[in-house]
């Protein structure tokens, strides 16, 4: 049994090392959905279809399982289901890397899928010798969806979500070992193998990425199986596993989506606040980021072995190591009081709620109004209403071609500082948004928001204008047939109406805009 499983695991590292090279020469145009995510850590845009490489071994050897080894018609049931779920989340997840789906359609296409998955026999039916009844489908359902998008969103920086899943099916192959089911233990043992062969191009500085259809396949296949691999009576055990060793990302997701829901932003929304991340912030390399958070996870790895022998009895006392495990790290990365930051979020929560709703809905309006420019300068021009509304003191805007200055007139006192925030980006051609407001006047984690929120809503309309025009992001690109654009739109600027004490409408000198050599 154990050379079976090395020998599908050795053919998975190989297919996949020689699947990766041939997607990145034959495959890039495919890539038509080369827009880097505004907030990803990643600077080069690299192709997203890796999750073929892991896909189609998971076929190949799936298929020899069923050749080679005679199951019975339960088992040959189970792979049935298993192995077209998993293509069909996969199929989801590649066809958003290709052209995005929007998440409420993912969302849709999960919930079918994995209700398909409930139906065909992969079902969640009792906890510790307590049967769920009409609420196992529910249950079933619930986890088939959440494992995919967890892997998704840990998927942040390179190597961290193969790495996780290398060790989850590591985990299942070892759990499946003991199991009377042959094919849930060959299929992890294959994709171990293939993980570590994506992992030769996927690992910091990576070279291919595995997109949205890699990690809802890796994660509804860990998801499959741990179900199928729990025993009669031990499911508890069975689910633990694999939940002690995603307890970090679980923890690190958990806290950003109650901070998002208190701050008004929409709890899947990503951002810059992850572990990964702020582990970059105080000075690790990406590798060194990786490997610490490898690290951490292979304790937990060992905790979820524990979990599994002693058939869920330990869960409550490894818990509690867990905690105290999580307590520490923070401690020791100077990150805990980010983490546990939920109680000084509530005390202001309504009204920053208020002003980050507003900045979203300006940054809808200006995204959706980018089709209606025929200009980069037309764009720059809206864009200084959102600067304007969000009440910005000063903004800088770098293309490759050139650098633009706005400044609002009623802030520009040389005695008051400023507080800057500064964003980068690439996509092909680089460029930077610089925003800032007065010093004596802001709430600095407010102003970090709405700030972030203005350079992702010009970061989203200048791609979609580029995608639309297929320019170059440059104030001197136009879209106009004659290739000059309107004077009517470089020279638009906003300005604030005010009322004056007479309380009768005037308007201020218009906010200074201009190029800065």
């Amino acid at each position: 049994m154990i050379s079976t499983l090395i020998l599908f695991a050795v053919l998975g590292a190989v297919m996949s090392l020689l699947l990766i090279p041939l997607i990145q020469r034959r495959l890039t145009f495919l890539n038509s959905n080369g827009i880097l995510q505004f907030h990803h850590s990643r600077k080069n845009e690299k192709s997203r279809l890796g999750g073929l490489a892991l896909a189609a071994p998971f076929v190949a050897l799936s298929t020899a399982a069923a050749v080679l080894f005679p199951f019975d018609e339960a088992q040959g049931h189970t792979g049935r289901v298993v192995f077209c779920s998993a293509l069909a989340m996969f199929l989801l997840g590649f066809l958003d890397d290709l052209k995005p789906l929007g998440a409420r359609k993912k969302l849709f296409g999960q919930i079918v899928i994995a209700i398909c998955a409930w139906s065909g026999g992969i079902q969640i039916e009792t906890l510790n010798y307590h049967p769920l009844g009409e609420f196992g489908c529910a249950a079933t359902v619930l986890w088939l969806i959440a494992l995919p998008n967890l892997i998704n969103l840990i998927d942040g920086i390179d190597g961290l979500a193969g790495g996780i899943s290398l060790m989850l099916m590591g985990l299942l192959a070892y759990v499946g070992a003991f199991s009377s089911h042959l094919f849930p233990a060959l299929c992890a043992a294959g994709m171990t193998g293939a993980i570590i062969g994506f992992l030769r191009y996927n690992f910091p500085p990576a070279q291919i990425y595995m997109g949205d259809g890699g990690a809802y396949f890796l994660g509804f296949l860990v998801a499959e199986l741990s179900i199928v691999n729990s025993h009669k009576g031990t499911i508890i055990a069975g689910l633990l596993a694999p939940l002690f060793v995603l307890a970090l990302p679980i923890l690190d997701v958990t806290l950003a989506i109650v901070r998002r829901g208190l701050k008004g932003l929409p709890i899947f929304r990503p951002d810059r606040r992850h572990i990964h991340h702020k582990l970059l912030g105080i000075g690790f390399s990406p590798r060194r980021a990786v490997l610490t958070l490898y690290f951490v996870t292979l304790v937990f790895l060992a905790f979820g072995v524990a979990v599994f022998w002693s058939e869920g009895r330990w869960a409550p006392v490894l818990f509690g190591v867990c905690c105290l495990v999580f307590v520490l790290s923070a401690r020791s990365f100077s990150f805990s009081r980010e983490w546990f930051a939920v109680g000084r979020v509530v005390g202001n929560s309504l009204e920053m709620r208020e002003s980050v709703r507003y900045a979203l809905a300006l940054g809808r309006w200006f995204e959706m109004e980018a089709k209606n420019c025929d200009s980069v300068e037309y764009l720059w021009s809206d864009f200084q209403l959102v600067l304007l509304k969000l009440n910005f003191a000063r903004a800088y805007l770098t293309l490759v071609d050139e650098r633009r200055e706005w400044n609002r007139n009623d802030a520009l006192d040389p005695l008051v500082p400023l507080t800057w925030h500064r964003h980068d980006s690439s996509r092909g051609e680089a460029f930077s948004v610089e925003i800032a407001i007065k010093s004596n006047a802001f709430d600095a984690v407010l102003f970090e928001h709405l700030a972030e929120i203005a350079a992702e809503s010009w970061h989203k309309a200048a791609a979609n204008w580029c995608q639309l025009h297929r320019l170059p992001l440059q104030f001197k690109s136009c879209a106009s047939r004659n290739n000059s654009c309107k004077a009517t739109h470089i020279g638009r600027t906003y300005v604030p109406l005010v009322w004056n004490q007479s309380c009768s409408l005037e308007s201020p000198q218009p906010a200074t805009v201009r190029s800065v050599e």
